[in-house]
């Protein structure tokens, strides 16, 4: 199920880059930034992520892309024993600049795909059995890569005129890690890769005819 979602978004990402898009395509780094927030991961606590990422230009006047690397990890301790995971991302998202009339609120949706290199570990602790016999401590780990879809959407809004603030939410859907993520985040403008604050398309103004 999960692959066939995966094949949906990438077609319909691609059809919607496709439309007028080559004939207006600015691509190029214009700004980089990071975010930190909440990150809720499917059958396991929440905790923090940290995170990069950058504005590569836009495909069209609406659509911009926009890397991310992200991590966050979380351990666990029962009985002596510890349990811990981590993942970090890389992920190529996309995202849709809704038409507005001022550019101090930019709201988007987005989606993406990224590659997950998740690693697991357990440290099981020494155990005495009692009667002299004792079982030693012992660990197991585990690291694999698993291909990851994100879909999500916020808002941008600028804190002067080269940087701007970020707050978006997105889920990753992918094997065993997938998780809801919460993140706030400031954008800083590159020399010479143009303002990221520029005004977005606006929507149009039907003009009102009068009779006579």
């Amino acid at each position: 199920m999960q692959k066939r979602l995966v094949v949906w978004m990438v077609l319909v990402f691609c059809t919607l880059v496709s439309q007028n898009a080559f004939a207006k395509t600015d691509l190029g780094l214009k700004a980089i930034g990071g975010d930190v927030g909440f990150v809720d991961p499917d059958n396991i606590d929440g905790t923090l992520g940290f995170g990069m990422f950058a504005n590569m230009g836009t495909f069209s006047p609406e659509i911009r892309f926009a890397p991310h690397l992200g991590y966050w990890s979380k351990s666990e301790t029962f009985d002596g024993d510890k349990a811990s995971i981590s993942d970090i991302s890389l992920a190529a998202r996309g995202q849709y600049m809704f038409p507005v009339s001022s550019p101090k609120f930019r709201p988007y949706a987005g989606a993406g795909l990224g590659l997950h290199m998740v690693h697991a570990k357990i440290e099981i602790a020494e155990q005495d059995m009692g009667g002299g016999f004792i079982i030693p401590a012992f660990e197991a780990s585990d690291t694999s890569t698993k291909l990851g879809l994100d879909l999500g959407g916020g808002f941008v809004t600028p804190l002067s005129e080269k940087t701007d603030l970020c707050l978006d939410l997105w889920y990753t859907a992918v094997s065993d890690v997938g998780h809801l993520s919460l993140k706030a985040g400031v954008s800083f403008d590159l020399p010479g890769g143009g303002s990221s604050n520029s005004e977005p398309p606006a929507r149009p103004v039907k003009k009102r005819t009068t009779r006579r």
